[in-house]
């Protein structure tokens, strides 16, 4: 069949599908989300459009001919088009059926969407987890997420690679996956972009209903706490220090800044004043000297540890550091160390789809008399319950916050 008739086969072909000829396509706005099936149909009505214009125009990189007829056959809930975490333009034209995930916090929030079965293989990192990931631990792997093994992804042959924004390079993902493996790049573990991030996925792995489902829990939660910290003045919020507790040095301590995200923006949400962001210490993790934090003289620290965690229920990794915490010289004239007012929290609560988690714990912590109500252990078992299908106690098992709240 020559060119012409092929053509007009793709036109007749796919003309019911998006009426080209009496519909325009309506653009995707820039780092939107379609919400409803009139929009999932709008973007992929012109995601076809476009390629079947490319195709007709004879360019070097289109569609062929068959893989036109494949992609208009899930019209019209495909092709779908989003603006990753690295604002790469990712587009899928059919359903993400088979899935390696080298990002450990995507393998969560994909499990969180109801969607973990079709991850293909997983990183170290989720292999050494068994407790938390019973099944996926049982996946094959391809290493380690900063060093996957890229023949061993190709022998697999998925559909999509989830990988970090910015690890790792494109020189190690970009360059080395073919164009049927479409490589989406989503971070899914820091809490000022994971809500919206969470929509994307959805929207990616059709399982819109379960993202809105998780944002909706989510939402209960962030906007319960960040509503009644708006009601406490600025003067009377509490000084904090952010401790990087997996430190040893007993001369310096490494602290967590605003570029940091994370940590620091939990702080600030429950309502602490970051100390390290509010002198505007350069860096990510800085590094400041005992004086410093005495001259500052926070009322409440709070360290980041790697002690605890779903796969232990021996505390006393996390209870050593504390106390080497507690013990440094000239932190015995900090208020936060008289007043008992010092906390370690592992690093599996704070992050991911679980760190409305983390931000109940600081909450209580910093205003005890206005979260009397709030039970962030129980939060803990809700979100263990609904998100991640497994059979774990969070009252019985893992290690997660130091000293226990009472009740934990």
């Amino acid at each position: 069949m020559n060119k012409i008739l092929s053509c007009l086969l793709v036109l007749v072909f796919l003309a019911l599908c998006f009426l080209l000829a009496v519909m325009p396509a309506v653009a995707q706005k820039q780092n939107s989300v379609p919400s409803n099936a009139e929009e999932i149909e709008e973007v992929a009505r012109e995601v076809l459009a476009n390629e079947l214009m490319r195709y007709l125009d004879d360019k070097i990189d289109c569609l062929s001919l068959g893989e036109l007829k494949e992609i208009a056959s899930y019209y019209p809930r495909y092709p779908r088009r989003i603006t990753d975490s690295a604002g790469r333009l990712v587009t899928i034209y059919k359903p993400q059926e088979r899935i390696v995930v080298l990002n450990p916090d995507a393998v969560e929030a994909i499990r969180a969407l109801g969607a973990n079965d079709r991850i293909v293989c997983v990183t170290e990192t989720i292999k050494e987890t068994p407790a938390f990931f019973p099944v996926l631990s049982g996946k094959p792997s391809v290493g380690m997420w900063y060093s996957p093994d890229i023949e061993q992804i190709l022998v697999l042959e998925p559909d999509a690679v989830f990988a970090y924004a910015e690890w790792q390079s494109p020189e190690k993902l970009e360059d080395e996956l073919p164009p049927a493996i479409t490589l989406i790049r989503l971070d899914l573990y820091k809490p000022e972009t994971l809500r919206d991030e969470m929509r994307t996925l959805g929207y990616l792995l059709d399982e819109e209903e379960n993202a809105s489902e998780y944002i909706k829990w989510h939402d209960g939660y962030v906007d319960e706490i960040e509503d009644k910290v708006s009601e406490i003045p600025e003067d009377e919020r509490l000084k904090v220090f952010l401790d990087k507790s997996g430190e040893e040095s007993t001369k310096v301590r490494k602290t967590y800044t605003q570029q940091s995200g994370g940590i620091s923006t939990l702080c600030e949400r429950a309502g602490g004043i970051n100390i390290a962001a509010e002198a505007d210490l350069e860096g990510t993790y800085p590094e400041v000297d005992l004086g410093w934090i005495l001259e500052h003289n926070p009322e409440v620290i709070v360290g980041l540890s790697n002690s605890g965690g779903y796969e232990t229920d021996d505390e006393s990794g996390i209870e050593e550091e504390y106390e080497r915490l507690i013990e440094l010289s000239e932190f015995d004239n900090i208020t936060a160390v008289e007043d008992e007012h010092v906390y370690l929290m592992d690093s599996s609560v704070p992050f991911a789809t679980g760190y409305p988690i983390g931000l109940a714990y600081m909450a209580k912590w910093f205003y005890p008399e206005e979260f009397e109500d709030l039970d962030p252990q129980a939060i803990h078992q809700e979100y263990i319950d609904k998100f991640c299908g497994i059979d774990f106690d969070v009252t019985k098992h893992g290690v997660f916050v130091y000293p226990a709240m009472e009740g934990s």
